[in-house]
């Protein structure tokens, strides 16, 4: 998966609490198990007046000029509630989404973000708030630079921010490994750990244990 360390991009704000994962990527949108052609139907109900004709709602943030080509999003609370379905985390990612900034997140969905290389970071909900108004001034020209090593988020007006995330997530992110690449790293230890053991406990091989 895609590394993430650092990254520089223009942030939109979306605080409605508890969007859902049905919410990001509505089920009639997902017509297919790749997660290739999901961008187009993320937050569709939200971002097209005519859903079948494409018909754009200007009164959605993604759709206002001044957020085109963003990369944050600034949420509220219990973000990605709802379904397990990763096809809200890879629509976000296909829309170029690289980072997800809210007070909390649904558990599962937090998790497939770390699984394809999206940041899921926890700020306190006055921070974001600041952090909306701020770039709403000019999304283009006041771009938020996130730095994943020192948990912090700087905004051009000096001031910077302190995020959390878990540290095994963040070593994933850091390193753009899932959590089975992860734990490969540590091969060759594992097999020593089991040929010491089955030298040591020649009982619990059971692969050469004969079935009764």
């Amino acid at each position: 998966m895609q590394k993430f360390n650092q990254h520089v991009g223009i942030a939109a704000p979306l605080l409605r609490n508890n969007i859902d994962t049905d919410a990001i990527i509505p089920s009639v949108e997902m017509k297919r198990v790749s997660k290739k052609g999901l961008a187009d139907g993320l937050f569709a109900a939200w971002r097209y007046r005519d859903r079948a004709g494409r018909e754009p709602d200007m009164d959605f943030v993604l759709n206002q000029p001044g957020y085109q080509g963003v990369s944050i999003l600034l949420c509220g609370r219990n973000f990605g509630c709802g379904s397990s379905r990763e096809h809200a985390v890879w629509a976000l990612d296909e829309y170029g989404i690289r980072a997800i900034i809210a007070p909390s997140f649904g558990s599962i969905f937090s998790a497939n973000c770390i699984a394809n290389g999206l940041l899921p970071a926890c700020l306190p909900e006055a921070d974001i708030q600041s952090l909306a108004a701020w770039v709403a001034g000019a999304p283009h020209n006041r771009k938020l630079e996130i730095d994943l090593p020192g948990r912090r988020i700087k905004a051009g007006d000096g001031q910077e921010y302190s995020f959390t995330i878990l540290d095994a997530d963040a070593e994933m992110l850091l390193q753009g490994l899932d959590p089975i690449a992860l734990t490969l790293q540590h091969k060759d230890a594992i097999e020593s750990f089991e040929l010491n053991s089955f030298e040591q406990r020649p009982w619990v091989d059971l692969q050469n244990t004969p079935i009764k």
